[in-house]
């Protein structure tokens, strides 16, 4: 079989004898993988060069290894500034305090008494050492590689990554290097053209030889995140249906994420162990209007209501959070309303934030889809009908609904929906119709508003069979490329 002019380059590459690893001889010749990788199948094929591989362990460091390499571990950084004086832990003001606390507290370091955070005798024997951290990372840094339990720990810290790569070797034989003494080789052409037909240069080219029962790379084409796919298509489901898409900012006033849905300020989920507020900000709060009703259905009520009785606090309201449900468009988007301009439906999907405790199951954000209905002839069967027909679009043709309660709904219900593969009931999430005490501050008289706000990554994980909830947005490529399509 004549060679073609790449198959020469690299036989005559590996001729002064030495073993040479594949993408270090694409580099050398000049060559793009593919191209070597064709060549060295015809060399073996003719048996002027043999081929070996082996497996190894490659570590790289991240960008966080990289600046610890230069300005030092966090929780090193916490003992320097506790060193002098003990400080309660209010007092620190290192930016990534809440990471170096836990890793003094698990190695050891400091001591806590009366509230304050001390430095001990074996947290200052550390500031004179190197951290064992500092000296894996410093390893990868100067070319070599850990033990694979180092790299784990790196990789739980984010401050390194590594893989197991295959490695493919090539040398050349005698039979190779005697034939490529006097080798001659000719353009090599990937295609029939006319300009070669016509002046007969089809005769001093090699045609490329393919054979298409040998395994090539796969090719991935460009795709949204699955995550964003499965948005999209519950929007699509919306608009069919005749709803307008709600929008608004990730950052609200306490006032439309909490005081305008009727919660009371001293109600549990507005504590810091729910919402992550943005202290010491505050917001605006709107119109003094629309100030006005809200107090006064939190503090006297509305018609046939006696609101929570109690002393409604304007500075409360203006704090800032990150919106803990959709829920909070909705409230702005009935405040928005003109007189009459109703029946009318709208939607809204989107993250929404809550202080959870990290786990397999909970994050911090979480994605919820909200669709509210006002219309004064509204009533309770046609919540369960708009419920049932979107489900039903959603893939889900059995859907249930049980008692419940929220303080912004009356009636109230729990959505579960039948997954017709895992024969299992799913729960979703809540719905009812809007309380007076919601709707008469912002519309100016009741009209039934029927609402739903679902969480959304149940869904998902399901779909997708993925078990652990923080796989969803991860985003590792090779889990994003296997990702089926959203086929709903």
């Amino acid at each position: 079989m004549p060679l073609t002019k790449s198959d020469i380059t690299v036989l005559r590459a590996l001729s002064d004898g030495r073993e040479r690893e594949t993408m270090e001889l694409a580099a050398s010749v000049k060559l793009d993988q593919a191209a070597v990788a064709r060549a060295a199948l015809a060399l073996l094929g003719e048996a002027y060069i043999k081929q070996r591989t082996d497996t190894k362990i490659v570590a790289e460091l991240s960008s966080e290894g990289k600046q610890v390499i230069k300005g030092g571990l966090s929780e090193t950084k916490l003992l320097r500034e506790i060193e002098g004086a003990a400080k309660k832990i209010s007092e620190i003001t290192l930016p990534e305090k809440g990471v170096a606390l836990g890793w003094v507290k698990k190695k050891g370091y400091v001591d806590l008494k009366d509230g304050a955070l001390s430095i001990n005798e074996k947290g200052k024997k550390s500031l004179k050492e190197k951290e064992p951290e500092i000296k894996l990372l410093e390893k990868i840094s100067n070319g070599e590689v850990p033990e694979e339990k180092d790299l784990f720990l790196l990789r739980s810290r984010k401050l390194a990554d590594y893989s197991v790569r295959t490695l493919h070797y090539v040398f050349i034989t005698e039979k190779g290097l005697e034939f490529s003494k006097g080798a001659d080789s000719k353009e090599e052409v990937s295609e029939l053209t006319p300009e070669l037909l016509k002046d007969k240069k089809w005769e001093k080219v090699a045609f490329r030889k393919y054979d298409v029962s040998l395994p090539v790379a796969p090719i991935h084409h460009g795709r949204r995140h699955f995550v964003a796919q499965a948005m999209e298509y519950m929007r699509k489901i919306y608009l069919e249906m005749g709803f307008k898409e709600m929008e608004g900012s990730l950052i609200n006033t306490a006032f439309w994420n909490f005081d305008a849905l009727f919660t009371a300020q001293d109600h549990p989920v507005r504590d810091m162990q729910d919402t992550f507020y943005l202290d010491p900000l505050k917001g605006r709060l709107p119109a003094k209007k629309t100030v006005d009703v809200v107090k006064k259905a939190h503090e006297s009520g509305t018609p046939n209501s006696k609101g929570w009785q109690y002393k409604w606090n304007a500075e409360d309201a203006k704090r800032i959070a990150l919106r803990t449900h959709t829920t909070v468009l909705s409230a702005q988007t009935l405040s928005r309303m003109k007189k009459n301009g109703w029946p009318a439906k709208y939607f809204a999907i989107g993250k929404c934030f809550r202080n959870e405790t990290l786990d397999w199951s909970h994050l911090f954000e979480f994605n919820q889809f909200e669709g509210i209905v006002i219309d004064k002839d509204a009533n309770f069967r046609h919540l369960l009908g708009y419920l049932k027909e979107f489900f039903k679009k959603l893939g889900f043709s059995k859907a249930r609904f049980r008692p419940a309660y929220f303080p912004y709904t009356e009636m109230s219900i729990e959505i579960d929906v039948f997954h017709p593969v895992h024969k299992k009931w799913l729960e979703l999430g809540g719905a009812g119709i809007f309380r007076p005490e919601v709707v008469e501050p912002l519309l100016g008289e009741f009209v039934s508003v029927l609402a739903w706000g679902p969480g959304f990554d149940r869904i998902l994980m399901d779909y997708y069979k993925i078990t652990d909830i923080r796989d969803l947005y991860k985003n590792d490529v090779k889990q994003l490329r296997g990702m089926k399509q959203w086929m709903w």
